[in-house]
């Protein structure tokens, strides 16, 4: 077994392998603090043949023990991966696979598993240090080490992997992934921060990468296993050259068509010429005509970007597609948007629900509450294809959470706004950049619902082509451009600073200077989709839509809580079915009445304000008679408050029985004429009637 470890934060951070999972190609144990993950890197021995990309899986999982916890549910065990695994999965993946070989086509697994939680520490960045430093030490080829942390600012100093309560008090919180050289992938959120902050936090973060770099070589030098040699498939160099002379012209002339479906029937077209053409010869060889083809059509698209200084679709590199935004659509949506971008378009609707509508989450952190939601769908008739539909999967899991982050910067407080609030965007057409669509149509559809977000937030995703010294950014990118080009880096944000920030490379890395151009000239692009976003409408609409539920809060004593709730939730129960209102009802005494009706609301809140009010000396109350007995009767004069009614202080007779003047069920006027030290009150009947009479 060999160990390595430095100091982070006045904690050590140990990377060990040989003692665990020895039958994986690669392993490595890291510790931070209590946080304890296993990181495993397998390799197959042959190659998939006919793929044209590399199989790498990465995942990320959670035990239950790792928290000395037992699973929810009817099975006590972990069951599929939670949206956090899913994202921290796909977290890991962006800064690992870049770094294989281009030619390298064996399928490659790695697996990252909790094995302790330790609250102070979150295991995300652990994990994806952990899983680089098993490639690492394997004899796996992989051009890394690659290392993460989460830098975070509080009070305007940054500070290094911020635990769970520092992170709540940030104003910034990135997850930053490099090398030694370069950063390669980044991803975070922030309170509508300037650009230049975000500059200075990715530097920070690249300067305590570089320790975790050297940490990972010095565990290779002790344990690492000499790199495998594999065979690349041997190509025929002299087949590529018959059809780039048979095909190339005409395929720049087809990658210039105008629109994406277009364009792609005429390349289409012309790959079946070349292929019916040149199968004559001989043997069939469709399917390396068509990587040629994609060869081909990656240098014609950046030879125009990085010489002629124009994009497939005829576009400037910093030039925004055509924007059409439409609120209010949808009749019974509560708010909705349809927002399109060139052939990029996305309805999205937001919904607003009560407390009761909050999505439970189930941790290791423990059991939280989620208010705001956005979901992110992307059917297949979206880009043309034919798919059987399935449950959200890692792309829309990770297109939605990023929406999310943008977004919930600018969601008022709870307290400002007490409404479950869920946003969901359908992707009905699709040519790059729909995560930002989402961005955009969430702004539109909760401003046209009528929530009071602080500032309309705008999301544009840049591109990069890059050859050597000659770099050029690229604004709004195409399918076509994110798939082509070397960088996809999504900014969202508000006239006032970046809200959310994704950047993820297909190179070795990016350098400062490029990441600030992109920044600026993102900056330029988001005020301009913010104008458009005003044009259609400037501020949240003032009425809540009539099918909205209407929430009244009301304040009232902690003590009175039991009294509102009832014994086993009886009297609250009884209010929510005689008024059709939902009640909730927190710790601190905030009672929140939701109803369509406000009726409805208005009659829950007059009975809550009854059960809450306390009885006054000398006042009279129209009570209702609840029990009799031989002394007197128990009469109710607010919900929940009852009082002893003698049989002497019915009447201004003498009685023999209390059912000769009152019976069960029956109003009378009583008045308060004594309340004890223990609360209990003391009514009369008699004393009302004299009052009453004297008003007269």
């Amino acid at each position: 077994m060999e160990k390595v470890d430095i100091d982070v934060r006045e904690q050590k951070l140990a990377l060990e392998t040989g003692e665990i999972a020895k039958q994986a190609d690669g392993s490595v144990i890291a510790q931070y603090g209590d946080t304890v993950v296993l990181a495993t890197a397998v390799s197959a021995r042959k190659a998939r043949e006919g793929l044209d990309f590399f199989p790498l899986t990465i995942d990320y999982q959670e035990k239950a023990y790792s928290a000395g916890k037992i699973p929810g549910g009817f099975l006590k065990r972990e069951g599929r991966p939670s949206a956090k695994e899913i994202l921290t999965s796909r977290l890991t993946d962006r800064p690992m696979r870049p770094l294989f070989p281009n030619d390298y086509k064996f399928e490659t697994q790695g697996i990252i598993t909790v094995l302790s939680y330790g609250e102070e520490n979150v295991s995300d960045v652990l994990g994806i240090t952990a899983m680089s430093a098993a490639f690492t030490v394997s004899d796996i080829p992989f051009d890394g080490p690659v290392a993460a942390v989460r830098v975070g600012r509080i009070n305007g100093e940054f500070i290094l992997n911020p635990d769970v309560n520092e992170i709540e008090s940030c104003d910034l919180s990135f997850v930053v992934a490099g090398t030694g050289n370069a950063v390669v992938m980044v991803e975070g959120e922030a309170d509508e921060v300037p650009e230049d902050i975000v500059l200075g936090a990715i530097d920070y973060a690249h300067e305590n990468i570089k320790r975790l770099v050297s940490l990972q070589n010095d565990l290779a030098q002790k344990a690492g296993k000499p790199k495998r040699s594999y065979v690349v498939p041997e190509k025929d160099n002299e087949f590529p050259e018959k059809v780039r002379e048979a095909a190339f012209d005409r395929l720049k002339s087809a990658c210039v068509v105008p629109g994406k479906l277009e364009r792609q029937k005429v390349i289409d077209k012309l790959q079946s010429e070349i292929i019916e053409d040149l199968n004559m010869e001989g043997e069939d060889r469709s399917s390396e005509i068509a990587e040629i083809f994609h060869d081909f059509e990656r240098e014609i698209v950046r030879e125009m970007i990085l010489n002629d200084r124009t994009r497939a679709d005829g576009r400037k590199p910093d030039q925004i597609r055509d924007i059409s935004c439409k609120i209010g659509f949808l009749p019974r949506a509560h708010g909705s948007a349809l927002f399109e971008r060139g052939e990029t378009q996305a309805i999205v609707a937001a919904t607003l629900g009560t407390s009761h509508d909050e999505q439970k989450i189930d941790s290791l952190d423990g059991e939280s509450y989620k208010g705001f939601m956005l979901h992110y769908n992307f059917p297949p008739f979206s880009v043309g294809e034919v798919k059987p539909l399935r449950s959200p999967g890692r792309r829309e899991i990770g297109h939605g959470a990023l929406a999310e982050k943008s977004i919930k910067q600018v969601i008022p407080s709870n307290e400002d706004f007490p409404y479950t609030i869920r946003v969901v965007s359908d992707i009905t057409e699709s040519n790059g950049s729909s995560s930002m669509a989402t961005v955009c149509g969430a702004t539109l559809s909760l401003m046209d619902a009528g929530v009071p977000i602080k500032a309309p937030v705008a999301g544009i995703a840049m591109g990069l082509v890059q050859e050597g010294d000659s770099a050029v950014v690229l604004s709004d990118i195409l399918g076509l451009e994110d798939h082509l080009g070397d960088m996809d880096f999504k900014v969202t944000g508000t006239e006032k600073g970046i809200t959310a920030f994704q950047m993820d490379v297909k190179i070795a890395g990016i350098s400062h200077e490029i990441m600030e151009k992109a920044l600026s000239q993102a900056r330029e692009g988001m005020l301009f989709i913010l104008s458009k976003i005003k044009e259609t409408i400037a501020e949240p609409r003032s009425e809540l839509p009539d099918n909205a539920p209407r929430i009244y809060t009301m304040q009232v004593k902690k003590e009175k809580i039991r009294d509102i709730i009832g014994t086993g939730g009886k009297v609250i129960r009884g209010i929510i079915e005689e008024t059709g209102c939902k009640i909730d009802i927190n710790d601190d005494g905030v009672v929140n009445i939701a109803s369509i009706d406000e009726e409805s609301a208005r009659m829950a809140k007059e009975i809550i304000k009854g059960i809450i009010e306390d009885a006054e000396l000398g006042k009279i109350y129209l009570g209702k008679v609840k029990k009799v007995v031989d002394f007197g009767a128990f009469v109710e004069i607010l919900p929940g408050t009852e009082g002893l009614l003698h049989i002497s202080q019915i009447a201004d007779k003498r009685i023999a029985k209390v059912t000769d003047e009152i019976n069960e069920g029956d109003e009378v006027m009583v008045k308060v004429i004594e309340i004890d030290r223990a609360g209990k009150l003391k009514l009369s009947r008699k004393a009302a009637m004299h009052q009453e009479t004297a008003a007269k």
